[in-house]
């Protein structure tokens, strides 16, 4: 056992996986005063000091709500903004897409007019030689008679 001032030390057993110590605190001697241990003492608040803290204390409650209507008013800003450019990519979207369909239905209206015409120009054609074959029909029964 060994001595350091008020500690005892006291080993207990050794073993390969470590050491096990046994701490001993000596008591505490008999002509140590013991000192109470008494509350500091604060001067008499006067009504002026109470007014300025309870100003104070408004002062800090005033300047938390504002800091609270602030982050409210940005958050709420921040919503608006948020809903704003949901409504112009909105808006870009459906413009893109109607001029895409507009694209479409042009192309569509050129392409029916292209086969319209070239319907038209192929009954023409038929019809131009409707009229060679009847022509030559009739020249034929004429050069009969």
């Amino acid at each position: 056992m060994e001595t350091f001032g008020d500690l005892q030390v006291k080993e207990l057993n050794k073993r390969s996986s470590g050491q096990a110590f046994e701490v001993i605190l000596s008591p505490t001697s008999p002509d140590a005063k013991h000192i109470p241990i008494s509350p500091l003492k604060k001067k008499p608040t006067s009504l002026d000091e109470i007014k300025r803290k309870l100003e104070a204390a408004e002062d800090r409650r005033k300047s938390q709500e504002a800091d609270i209507l602030k982050q409210l008013a940005e958050k709420r800003e921040h919503g608006k903004e948020v809903v704003q450019k949901a409504l112009e990519e909105d808006c870009k979207l459906r413009k893109m897409a109607q001029e895409k369909l507009n694209q479409k239905m042009e192309a569509n209206e050129e392409n029916r007019t292209a086969r319209m015409a070239a319907l038209n120009e192929k009954f023409k054609e038929k019809d131009k030689k409707l009229e060679e074959v009847r022509k030559n029909k009739e020249a034929i029964k004429e050069d009969e008679n």
